[in-house]
């Protein structure tokens, strides 16, 4: 969704920035805000007879983990690969990546999950999985462990039991120990982050990506749309050409993980952006998710099948 006024008539603080794109002319250009994200603001931008997004980062992300330059060539590996937009400017001294505006249909958690959607999901997944290598390291275990500390250190408060979360969160990182695998990884797969042009699935937002366990960016995908057991079980069909009993167990765990990282998330933002959203209350629903996922009576069988 997008508002139709020219932002530039009233927004002098964006103008400002885009003067400093080279080759752009602030009084030929157009700009409407992008609605969606939770981050950063972003911009759909006319210059001349071509459209752009601008995204300007949000205050304090750098304590979240997200290394723009990592972000800035993970989305020009993507985009090699024909899933991600061309990324046509980046300039970090503002904050600021540009890359071209992609027409599609966002998917929603309800068009992502129909059949042919996540067959065709998993296979764009797959192609960025056997790409190039990407700069940068992702672990969501190391990625709640840093949130949290910095979360205490920026004074927000955690419910009582979440010590217990953390000791659950350990276990079943070493209970995975022994399955390490890396590859490239986008490690941000809602629904939100994926246009449909009706020919390809590309793939937006890469301010996490780096090399991890593929496995998070599958269960990651599956918790972020709700997917059942069923279909959990037919994106690994369809990602690995067949079902392993242990692969699919440490999927499982891992769309456990991912909202134990989404809770954090929302809890350290709270404390961070100046965006209008209630991330309090965001990070607050996923620790519920997490801790209703984490009783699961499945769990000490997923746990059993990736130990081996």
């Amino acid at each position: 969704m997008e508002s139709t006024t020219n932002l530039l008539a009233t927004d002098a603080e964006l103008a400002g920035k885009l003067a400093r794109i080279p080759g752009w002319e602030t009084a030929s250009l157009e700009a409407s805000a992008l609605g969606g994200g939770i981050t950063n603001r972003n911009y759909r931008v006319r210059a001349g007879d071509r459209d752009y997004v601008v995204r300007i980062c949000g205050e304090g992300t750098g304590h979240l983990g997200i290394d723009r330059e990592h972000e800035y060539q993970c989305n020009r590996i993507a985009a090699s690969l024909g899933i991600a937009p061309t990324v046509e400017h980046f300039l970090p001294g503002e904050g600021m990546l540009v890359t071209r505006f992609i027409e599609g249909e966002e998917l929603t958690a309800r068009t992502s999950t129909q059949p042919g959607a996540l067959a065709r999901i998993m296979a764009t997944i797959r192609a960025y999985h056997q790409g190039p290598a990407f700069p940068g390291w992702f672990s969501p275990f190391q990625v709640v462990r840093s949130y949290h500390r910095r979360a205490v250190e920026h004074g927000v408060q955690f419910p009582e039991r979440f010590e217990q979360d953390l000791v659950f969160m350990a276990n079943l990182e070493s209970a995975l120990a022994g399955r390490a695998s890396e590859a490239p990884c986008h490690n941000d797969l809602l629904a939100g982050n994926l246009l449909d042009d009706g020919e390809r699935i590309w793939v937006l937002d890469w301010e996490y990506a780096g090399m991890g366990d593929p496995l998070f960016d599958l269960g990651n995908f599956a918790v972020n749309q709700n997917l059942d057991a069923g279909q959990c079980e037919f994106i690994l069909s369809n990602y690995r050409g067949a079902v392993d009993p242990a692969e699919l167990a440490h999927l499982h765990l891992m769309r456990i993980a991912s909202e134990l990282r989404e809770a954090l998330w929302g809890y350290l933002q709270s404390a961070l952006s100046d965006l209008d959203f209630d991330y309090m209350g965001y990070g607050k629903e996923h620790l519920e998710r997490f801790r209703e996922n984490a009783a699961d009576p499945e769990v000490p069988r997923w746990l059993d099948a990736v130990r081996g």
